[in-house]
């Protein structure tokens, strides 16, 4: 692993360590938020680098740091036209129908 120093004040360290806990642990997470946010990583992969055991945890962690994901219009129809093809062939459950049906 690399490994990284960096020299603050004193004062300063002492100031963000009492807001925000584990230094380390919230430079981390800004690094990947970072890298996550100019494509760098994928959100597998930073789910991995933060340790969450789902994609759910991932997304509300970026949510809450204001960064969402890179879902666009064409995503959209594609998830669209895969639940129309898996609607026909059966395979969807009544909770999938509700939800796709209320989007458009």
């Amino acid at each position: 692993m690399q490994q990284i120093q960096i020299a603050l004040p004193d004062e300063l360290a002492f100031s963000l360590k009492e807001k925000w806990g584990s230094l380390e642990r919230k430079l981390i997470e800004m690094i990947v938020v970072e890298a996550y946010r100019e494509g760098s990583i994928s959100s597998g992969k930073l789910r991995e680098l933060l340790g969450f055991s789902t994609p759910l945890e991932a997304d509300k962690f970026l949510k809450d740091k204001g960064v969402y994901l890179d879902y666009d219009e064409e995503d959209f129809l594609a998830d669209r036209q895969t639940h129309e093809q898996l609607e026909k062939e059966g395979r969807l459950n009544r909770r999938s129908r509700c939800f796709f049906s209320s989007l458009w």
